[in-house]
């Protein structure tokens, strides 16, 4: 990680990972939906009768063949009678044995599905286990996170570094389960790792004891998470670590932190990593109490930039500020800040506490943790930078397909759940034009949200209830199309002319404009409207913390139309 020549080849294959990703997704739009695709991301009638409560897994990983072999113990409890069990594992990974009540269950493959069977239906009310044992050479990661899978590499010293990535891919990738968002086990999950003995395995929730087998020369690892957790989030870290903690008191009490390193890594790391007591600081102000201080906060260095696992975020960011080396946001905020702590912490808040149902919401994940960015640069160095933040990232939208997927296919919407999407909170937040009610929603989402799995709607209709503003037609414009509203305007005079275009019907977002220098409040819609000013109308500008574009209208008078552009444009080089 160290060498220039690997940072910038790595920076380079990131950015094709993010191109092709953004490709994917456009072509993903247009493609139809199949079987598999249908099996993963919809909640079929062999999933909807059972609800987990907790995964007991435990997994050995081999490095030398690239061998993984374990179990997943599912405790479940039936919401309705059923006999067919959906259970999800990706090829080339093959579950030996399903175990019930000490019978041999039957089960079928069909691609990443397996049909388990019941001996006889069981009755609704009944909580129930079943045990399931697979083996096999899971997917090799050729390009993680984007392109997860299993990561069998090798630190700078020779040692081996292997990481588990999943998120979109899915964690049956690596480990049997009930794959979709919607379900997380209420009572958390046991997570056994068991490794070379010269091996430290480190995964979710807390450390509560290690085992090492002398005869086969193996340590395992015991992790313990008590909360929810989604699938995704879950991870393991294998290396060799070491490891130092510190307690951060925050606004549920005393907060264990740990952070997992390689040797050679302590000096750099012991220097970036007190970026964490800032981030929880931030953002326990902006959103409330860190939402797992039973599991405790931890802070994992891996061979890839870094990802939201659950209370076991992973980091991959050089030890130096921005994002490997980059500012998203072209302002030179970027460099003042570590991306990934800040990025991958906030999502403890939204995409851990707060989780989607279904994968076509993921901006909920990434738009709002795209936005806490900004907030954390507004904490530390005022309003105007994080609006200079949050403004400036707008270069990285391209408005090529809706941010929302496709429902019940397990398709994301486009990369604009990111930049795009925090802008549109920001302008949100112009709207609503109170910054304490807007810091009430944010912290009162994730308190009234506290361990859900939600939906866009039920986002959607908290943040108007709450605003006591109707914003159902924002979100259609912003998340649903790809249209930009653009302010058209003419000043004759002490008269200015004005209205929307590019909307959806309906739409009528207050706005602010600057009239000669002054900020004037007003509520376009698809209709010309007009308003008298007290002096004559010399200049007019739309507020730049809104994501809208301005444009002059037509003056009939002249025969031709000037355009004039008031927002920083988005760059598409």
């Amino acid at each position: 990680m160290t060498n220039v020549l690997i940072r910038s080849s790595i920076r380079v294959v990131g950015l094709v990972a993010l191109l092709s990703v953004c490709s994917f997704l456009a072509f993903a739009q247009t493609t139809p939906v199949t079987r598999q695709e249908t099996l993963r991301g919809s909640v079929t009638p062999e999933r909807e009768w059972w609800d987990v409560q907790h995964y007991d897994l435990a997994v050995q990983f081999m490095p030398a063949t690239r061998f993984i072999k374990g179990s997943n113990e599912i405790s479940f409890k039936t919401v309705k009678p059923g006999r067919k069990m959906q259970i999800d594992l990706q090829e080339p990974l093959s579950i030996t044995r399903i175990d019930h009540r000490g019978t041999d269950l039957k089960y079928e493959r069909e691609g990443n599905v397996f049909w388990v069977t019941f001996d006889k239906e069981i009755a609704q009310g009944v909580e129930d286990k079943i045990k399931i044992f697979y083996e096999g050479n899971p997917k090799p990661a050729t390009n993680p996170p984007w392109n997860g899978g299993v990561t069998w590499g090798r630190d700078d010293v020779g040692n081996w570094f292997i990481n588990t990535t999943c998120q979109g891919l899915g964690a049956s990738v690596w480990w049997p389960n009930k794959d979709i968002g919607y379900d997380e086990p209420d009572r958390g999950m046991n997570i056994a790792i068991t490794v070379p003995e010269d091996l430290v395995a480190v995964s979710n929730g807390r450390l509560e004891k290690t085992d090492h087998d002398d005869a086969a020369k193996t340590k395992t690892y015991h992790w313990k998470v008590i909360n929810p957790i989604n699938n995704y989030g879950v991870n393991a870290n294998i290396g060799n670590y070491v490891n130092w903690s510190e307690v951060y008191d925050g606004e549920g009490g005393k907060l264990d932190i740990n952070y997992w390193v390689l040797p050679h890594q302590k000096e750099a790391a012991m220097k970036t990593f007190k970026e964490v007591p800032r981030m929880l600081k931030a953002f326990e102000h902006w959103f409330g109490k860190y939402p797992f201080y039973e599991d405790g906060y931890k802070l994992v260095t891996v061979s890839y930039p870094g990802m939201e696992h659950q209370s076991s975020v992973t980091y991959g960011n050089y030890f130096r500020n921005g994002y490997r080396e980059r500012d998203v946001s072209f302002t030179g905020i970027g460099y003042k800040f570590d991306f990934i702590i800040v990025h991958e912490s906030g999502h403890e808040w939204f995409g851990n506490n707060i989780s989607m149902k279904d994968a076509a919401d993921m901006w909920i994940h990434e738009g709002f943790t795209n936005y806490s960015e900004n907030l954390f640069v507004e904490y530390y160095w005022g309003k105007e930078a994080g609006a200079d933040y949050v403004i400036g990232s707008r270069k990285n939208i391209e408005n090529k397909s809706p941010i929302i997927g496709t429902y019940g296919s397990n398709r994301e919407g486009s990369g604009d759940m990111y930049y795009k999407s925090g802008n549109v909170l920001h302008t949100i937040r112009q709207i609503i034009n109170d910054d304490a009610k807007w810091r009430s929603i944010l912290r009162g989402l994730n308190k009234d949200f506290w361990h859900q799995t939600v939906t866009t709607q039920q986002i959607e209709s908290y943040v108007s209830q709450h605003a006591g503003i109707d914003l159902s037609k924002v979100f259609d414009q912003y998340l649903r199309g790809i249209q930009i509203p653009v302010l058209r305007w003419k000043k004759e005079g002490k008269t200015l002319s004005y209205k929307y275009e590019n909307v959806v019907p309906g739409f009528a977002m207050p706005l602010r404009v600057l009239i000669n220098g002054k900020p004037v409040s007003i509520t376009p819609t698809e209709s010309v409207q007009t308003m008298t000013s007290p002096d004559e109308i010399k200049t007019l500008e739309v507020d730049r913390n809104y994501y809208v574009e301005s444009q002059a209208m037509r003056l009939p008078r002249r025969g031709f139309q000037r355009r004039e552009t008031i927002m920083i444009r988005r760059d598409r080089g």
